[in-house]
Protein backbone atom coordinates (compact mmCIF):
# COMPACT_ATOMS: atom_id res chain seq x y z
CA UNK A 1 0.00 0.00 0.00
CA UNK A 2 1.01 3.63 -0.82
CA UNK A 3 1.68 5.64 1.77
CA UNK A 4 -0.69 8.39 0.28
CA UNK A 5 -3.20 5.79 0.11
CA UNK A 6 -2.83 5.13 3.92
CA UNK A 7 -2.75 8.72 4.85
CA UNK A 8 -5.88 9.34 2.99
CA UNK A 9 -7.34 6.40 4.56
CA UNK A 10 -6.53 7.13 8.43
CA UNK A 11 -7.77 10.75 7.28
CA UNK A 12 -11.26 9.05 6.27
CA UNK A 13 -10.99 6.77 9.39
CA UNK A 14 -10.50 9.59 12.34
CA UNK A 15 -12.96 12.00 10.75
CA UNK A 16 -15.71 9.46 10.53
CA UNK A 17 -15.25 8.48 14.46
CA UNK A 18 -14.91 12.23 15.01
CA UNK A 19 -18.58 12.95 13.27
CA UNK A 20 -19.89 9.98 15.00
CA UNK A 21 -19.10 11.35 18.66
CA UNK A 22 -19.90 15.15 17.69
CA UNK A 23 -23.61 13.37 16.67
CA UNK A 24 -23.89 12.09 19.80
CA UNK A 25 -22.48 14.68 21.99
CA UNK A 26 -25.13 16.97 20.16
CA UNK A 27 -27.73 14.97 21.15
CA UNK A 28 -27.24 14.94 24.77
CA UNK A 29 -27.88 17.67 27.50
CA UNK A 30 -24.89 18.61 30.21
CA UNK A 31 -26.13 16.42 32.87
CA UNK A 32 -26.30 13.39 30.24
CA UNK A 33 -22.89 14.25 29.46
CA UNK A 34 -21.89 14.04 33.24
CA UNK A 35 -23.93 10.64 33.89
CA UNK A 36 -22.52 7.38 35.59
CA UNK A 37 -24.18 4.32 36.04
CA UNK A 38 -23.64 2.60 39.51
CA UNK A 39 -19.86 1.33 40.00
CA UNK A 40 -17.21 3.28 38.57
CA UNK A 41 -17.77 3.77 34.63
CA UNK A 42 -16.72 6.82 33.25
CA UNK A 43 -19.30 9.74 31.88
CA UNK A 44 -19.29 10.64 28.77
CA UNK A 45 -17.40 13.71 30.23
CA UNK A 46 -14.75 11.69 31.74
CA UNK A 47 -14.53 10.19 28.03
CA UNK A 48 -14.12 13.33 26.39
CA UNK A 49 -11.74 14.68 28.93
CA UNK A 50 -9.47 11.39 28.35
CA UNK A 51 -9.62 11.84 24.87
CA UNK A 52 -8.57 15.62 24.97
CA UNK A 53 -5.80 14.58 27.11
CA UNK A 54 -4.84 11.69 25.33
CA UNK A 55 -4.95 13.62 21.51
CA UNK A 56 -2.96 16.45 23.14
CA UNK A 57 -0.42 14.51 24.31
CA UNK A 58 -0.20 12.29 21.82
CA UNK A 59 -0.26 14.36 18.07
CA UNK A 60 1.44 17.27 19.88
CA UNK A 61 5.16 17.50 17.95
CA UNK A 62 3.70 14.03 17.28
CA UNK A 63 7.41 13.22 15.15
CA UNK A 64 9.47 14.89 17.70
CA UNK A 65 8.61 14.58 21.05
CA UNK A 66 7.60 11.46 23.43
CA UNK A 67 3.76 11.24 23.02
CA UNK A 68 3.63 11.09 26.94
CA UNK A 69 4.08 14.68 27.95
CA UNK A 70 5.09 15.40 30.77
CA UNK A 71 2.50 18.04 31.68
CA UNK A 72 -0.30 15.23 31.08
CA UNK A 73 -2.24 14.10 34.13
CA UNK A 74 -3.93 11.22 33.42
CA UNK A 75 -5.20 10.15 36.42
CA UNK A 76 -7.09 13.65 36.58
CA UNK A 77 -8.86 13.09 33.50
CA UNK A 78 -11.40 10.14 35.07
CA UNK A 79 -12.19 12.98 37.72
CA UNK A 80 -15.54 13.88 37.65
CA UNK A 81 -15.97 17.44 37.66
CA UNK A 82 -18.82 19.94 36.35
CA UNK A 83 -17.71 21.46 32.67
CA UNK A 84 -20.03 23.12 30.81
CA UNK A 85 -21.42 21.31 27.78
CA UNK A 86 -19.78 23.76 25.98
CA UNK A 87 -16.73 23.40 28.06
CA UNK A 88 -16.71 19.17 26.71
CA UNK A 89 -17.58 20.22 23.39
CA UNK A 90 -14.49 22.75 23.45
CA UNK A 91 -12.64 19.89 24.70
CA UNK A 92 -13.48 17.50 22.33
CA UNK A 93 -12.73 19.94 19.30
CA UNK A 94 -9.66 20.77 20.62
CA UNK A 95 -8.56 17.47 20.81
CA UNK A 96 -9.57 16.42 17.30
CA UNK A 97 -8.44 19.63 15.83
CA UNK A 98 -4.58 18.74 17.32
CA UNK A 99 -5.56 14.67 15.75
CA UNK A 100 -6.19 15.99 12.43
CA UNK A 101 -4.24 18.66 11.95
CA UNK A 102 -1.01 16.94 12.77
CA UNK A 103 -2.40 14.05 10.67
CA UNK A 104 -3.27 16.67 7.35
CA UNK A 105 0.16 17.51 7.74
CA UNK A 106 2.16 14.28 7.36
CA UNK A 107 3.72 13.19 4.50
CA UNK A 108 4.49 9.21 3.38
CA UNK A 109 7.79 9.45 4.20
CA UNK A 110 6.98 10.58 7.66
CA UNK A 111 5.28 7.17 8.32
CA UNK A 112 8.34 5.25 9.02
CA UNK A 113 9.82 7.31 11.25
CA UNK A 114 10.40 6.57 14.92
CA UNK A 115 7.90 8.23 17.67
CA UNK A 116 7.82 7.52 20.75
CA UNK A 117 5.57 6.91 23.79
CA UNK A 118 6.10 6.34 27.23
CA UNK A 119 9.78 6.11 26.01
CA UNK A 120 8.77 3.04 23.70
CA UNK A 121 9.76 2.96 20.15
CA UNK A 122 7.06 2.65 17.47
CA UNK A 123 7.18 3.37 13.86
CA UNK A 124 4.56 6.45 13.17
CA UNK A 125 2.83 4.26 11.29
CA UNK A 126 1.98 2.10 14.05
CA UNK A 127 1.40 4.79 16.26
CA UNK A 128 -1.11 5.96 13.91
CA UNK A 129 -2.85 2.54 14.46
CA UNK A 130 -2.29 2.29 17.77
CA UNK A 131 -5.02 5.30 18.15
CA UNK A 132 -7.03 4.17 15.39
CA UNK A 133 -7.65 1.58 17.65
CA UNK A 134 -7.98 3.69 21.12
CA UNK A 135 -10.11 6.46 19.84
CA UNK A 136 -12.81 4.16 18.28
CA UNK A 137 -13.15 2.04 21.35
CA UNK A 138 -13.84 5.79 23.30
CA UNK A 139 -15.87 6.77 20.66
CA UNK A 140 -17.78 3.88 20.75
CA UNK A 141 -18.44 3.85 24.56
CA UNK A 142 -19.13 7.62 24.09
CA UNK A 143 -22.28 6.15 21.37
CA UNK A 144 -23.49 3.89 23.66
CA UNK A 145 -24.00 5.70 26.60
CA UNK A 146 -25.94 8.00 24.79
CA UNK A 147 -28.04 5.40 23.01
CA UNK A 148 -29.09 4.25 26.20
CA UNK A 149 -29.83 7.53 28.04
CA UNK A 150 -31.53 8.31 24.72
CA UNK A 151 -33.72 5.64 24.42
CA UNK A 152 -36.52 5.35 22.14
CA UNK A 153 -35.83 8.95 21.26
CA UNK A 154 -32.76 7.78 19.66
CA UNK A 155 -31.52 8.25 15.96
CA UNK A 156 -29.08 6.25 14.35
CA UNK A 157 -26.28 7.14 13.21
CA UNK A 158 -26.03 4.45 10.40
CA UNK A 159 -28.84 1.75 9.08
CA UNK A 160 -31.50 2.22 11.48
CA UNK A 161 -32.88 -1.35 12.98
CA UNK A 162 -34.74 -3.31 10.34
CA UNK A 163 -34.04 -0.69 7.52
CA UNK A 164 -31.03 -3.02 5.69
CA UNK A 165 -32.96 -4.03 3.04
CA UNK A 166 -34.37 -1.01 2.28
CA UNK A 167 -30.93 0.95 2.74
CA UNK A 168 -29.94 -0.90 0.18
CA UNK A 169 -32.53 -1.03 -2.12
CA UNK A 170 -32.36 3.13 -2.58
CA UNK A 171 -28.85 2.82 -2.26
CA UNK A 172 -27.38 1.75 -6.08
CA UNK A 173 -24.07 -0.46 -6.08
CA UNK A 174 -25.00 -1.29 -2.29
CA UNK A 175 -25.33 -5.11 -1.91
Amino acid sequence: MSGNLYLESIRQRFRSYKDLGTKTLDRLTAAQLHWQPSGEPNSIAMIVKHLHGNMLSRWTDFLTTDGEKEGRNRDQEFEEDNLSQEEILQRWNEGWNCLLNTIDNLQPEDLEKTVYIRGEAHSAMDAINRQLAHVPYHVGQIVYIGKALLGSGWESLSIPKGQSAEYFRKTPGKK
